[in-house]
């Protein structure tokens, strides 16, 4: 097949740009594909991180022509007309928000004006966590365009069936995030991040409201007589960082938590799961995570909430725990448990068994057959 896809990609940084390089990696085994993506992601007001390009050399470094500029119609144009003469018998566009639904909206029809090309929307969200005036209306003309949906949860099927009843769909779940690499030995990572060997939880990513880390904090507070542990908190602040600051001031957790606040490398993402015992992720909403996935890469039980697309690959007593959310003392205690009932063995070995149903090979072989269907 001859596969076109649109969406963030290298030199851009992030879970999206990932996956597009991990998609197209697998695509491009068996057919012909090529890579469309930016010029400009965000405009600068809007974007709250400190850069939206990828500052490391090892990052997944895919062929991509940089053509469209979100915030320039005639740049959506120009995107449109060099696909429709290509002529792929598929664009894969990469939806995640609203903000880029008018833009790929003029693409897709655009290009499906050669008579030839269908449109396959993979969705990771579809309902923004922070909600916009105009955001189902700028999705729906998005996709009244799309022939095709791949959405990876039920979470994100149910926002489907509510904007497009009538929709084409396949629900494939997120495959693990491979290419961070392996674990390295405990020591050398508590070397490498000057990190004590203590009972270690992580919180990994973007921070945002959402992902509720002031909730872990609070939890944090409630194990300060329980636990010997560090807190690793590791990712860029897309939120008030002194809000976070403050409350581990006022809860005297400075010795206990450890912030690496900046986006982090993937060359390095490595060593903050080596030197962590569990990943804990205390959402206040979800539609399905990354984070899970890259832990389970380095055979990482997970605690989290129990909220939107979680629950679907964290399963409870099995290769995590589940809390509900907005709750410090549930938090706290489900930490308590992992740790005291020694369950990291029996979940680990659970996690090897779901790193087959979610690899890139069988997402691969499962979107490929969706596609001809």
């Amino acid at each position: 097949m001859k596969i076109s896809i649109l969406s963030a990609a290298y030199p851009f940084r992030g879970g999206i740009a990932n996956f597009a390089a991990l998609l197209y990696k697998e695509l491009v085994k068996e057919n012909d594909v090529k890579v469309f993506t930016f010029t400009r992601q965000y405009p600068s007001l809007l974007f709250p991180g400190k850069t939206q390009l990828e500052t490391d050399k090892s990052a997944l470094a895919i062929p991509s022509e940089r053509v469209l500029d979100s915030i320039n119609p005639l740049s959506w144009i120009k995107t449109g007309n060099l696909i429709k003469k290509e002529r792929p018998d598929y664009l894969i566009i990469k939806y995640w928000m609203p903000f880029f639904a008018p833009a790929f909206g003029k693409i897709a029809r655009i290009v499906k004006s050669n008579g030839h090309t269908k449109i396959v929307a993979v969705c990771h969200n579809i309902v923004p966590h922070e909600t916009k005036p105009g955001d189902i209306t700028f999705t729906k003309y998005f996709f009244n365009s799309v022939d095709k949906f791949v959405i990876l949860s039920h979470t994100v099927e149910n926002d489907l069936k509510q904007i497009k009843p009538s929709a084409d769909y396949s629900v494939l779940y997120h495959p693990v995030y491979s290419h961070f690499g392996e674990l390295v030995d405990r020591k050398t990572a508590l070397n490498k991040l000057n990190i004590s060997d203590k009972k270690n939880l992580l919180f990994f990513g973007f921070i945002r409201e959402y992902k509720g880390l002031d909730i872990l904090i609070k939890a944090c507070a409630l194990l300060k007589d329980k636990l010997d542990f560090n807190l690793l908190i590791a990712g860029e602040f897309y939120s008030d960082e002194e809000k976070y600051k403050d409350l581990i001031k006022k809860n005297n957790l400075e010795s206990q938590i450890h912030l690496f606040n900046d986006f982090i490398p993937s060359d390095d993402v490595k060593y903050y799961f080596s030197a962590s015992d569990v990943v804990v992720l205390p959402y206040r909403s979800a539609t399905q995570s990354g984070i899970v996935q890259a832990a389970y890469n380095f055979y990482k039980p997970v605690i989290a909430t129990r909220v939107g697309g979680l629950s679907e690959i964290v399963k409870h007593e099995e290769n995590g725990l589940l809390v509900e959310p907005e709750n410090p003392e549930a938090l706290a205690e489900a930490i308590i448990d992992y740790f005291n009932s020694q369950k990291e063995v029996i979940f680990t070995s659970k996690i090897r068994e779901f790193q087959e149903l979610f690899s890139w090979e069988r997402f691969n072989s499962l979107f490929t057959q969706f596609l001809n269907k």
